[in-house]
C-alpha cells in the first residue's frame, strides 16, 4: 500500500495512520464489491464470479462511471493471461508430436552421455600420464 500510495503522490508526504485508513478502506471496499458481485452472480444462478459480475457490481454501487477505465484495465489483463498461457503451452502448439520429441530428447542424451564418456576417457588418460611421469621422478630419486 505504501508503494502504492507513493507512486501516485510522490511529492506528498502521508502519515502512517493514513496510510493504514487507506489501506482499511480498500480492504473494506473490496469486501461490498466482492458481496455485491456474489449477489448478482447467484441471481444469475451461477457458481463463478466473473468479471462481468464484477462491473456490473460497482454499477449498482454507483460507480459506474469508473466502467470505461476498467473494462480498458480487464481487456488488457486478459491479454496479459492469454499470453501467459501460450507461452505455458509452447511446446503444444509446436505441431511436433509427442513421439518425435521424446525421440529428440533421447538423441540429446545420447549425445550428452558420449560427450561425458569422452571427457572422462581424456582425464583418465591424463591421470596415467601424470602418474607415469612421477613414477619416473620417484625412481630417478631413489
Amino acid at each position: 500500500m505504501k508503494k502504492m500510495i507513493r507512486e501516485s503522490f510522490p511529492n506528498l508526504h502521508v502519515a502512517n495512520e493514513a496510510r493504514e485508513l487507506i489501506g482499511a478502506c480498500c480492504t473494506e471496499f473490496i469486501q461490498r464489491l466482492s458481496a455485491e458481485a456474489n449477489r448478482i452472480c447467484s441471481r444469475q444462478d451461477k457458481k463463478v464470479i466473473s468479471p462481468g459480475h464484477v462491473l456490473g457490481a460497482l454499477d449498482s454501487m454507483g460507480f459506474g462511471t469508473y466502467r470505461q477505465d476498467l473494462e480498458a484495465v480487464l481487456k488488457d489483463c486478459t491479454a496479459v493471461a492469454a499470453k501467459r498461457r501460450r507461452l505455458s503451452t509452447g511446446l503444444k502448439n509446436l505441431g511436433i508430436p509427442d513421439e518425435q520429441l521424446l525421440r529428440q530428447q533421447q538423441e540429446l542424451f545420447a549425445e550428452a552421455r558420449q560427450r561425458l564418456a569422452q571427457q572422462e576417457w581424456a582425464l583418465a588418460e591424463q591421470q596415467q600420464q601424470v602418474m607415469r611421469s612421477l613414477g619416473g621422478q620417484y625412481e630417478e630419486g631413489h
